[in-house]
């Protein structure tokens, strides 16, 4: 798991006992997942916001706390509102910062799609 798994789960147990020391029940937790988002141009290479992502999902899995909502990867930056009192989160995403990966996304659709078969070809004369 190396350091980034270490201190994640560090991280991840101080937050889920100071919930229970404010008087939550590990029992009825659930969590939002927000962001992942490859949105630094240049950064795809070394992939922190997907490692991120499988590391907080593979925790949340193993603690099993359910994952009630997520809006995860991707290129998009996003702006969360959470409202504690009521659980709800709210989540925008903004417009991509990363060119490159918005780039490729956009042009993936079009690589993927069958291309039509050719119409026979046909010779006009004048």
């Amino acid at each position: 798991m190396g350091d980034s798994g270490r201190y994640g789960s560090y991280a991840m147990e101080l937050l889920i006992n100071e919930m229970m020391k404010r008087g939550a029940s590990r029992m009825t937790m659930e969590a939002k997942v927000f962001g992942g988002g490859a949105v630094i141009s240049g950064m795809n290479s070394i992939n922190v916001g997907e490692r991120n992502t499988q590391f907080v999902i593979e925790y949340l899995n193993t603690e099993r706390i359910p994952i009630v909502s997520k809006d995860v990867m991707e290129i998009y930056p996003r702006k969360v509102c959470f409202l504690p009192a009521s659980g709800k989160a709210m989540v925008k995403r903004l417009a991509s910062t990363n060119t490159d990966a918005f780039l490729a996304q956009e042009r993936a659709p079009l690589k993927s799609r069958a291309r039509p078969p050719a119409a026979p070809a046909r010779s006009i004369f004048f």
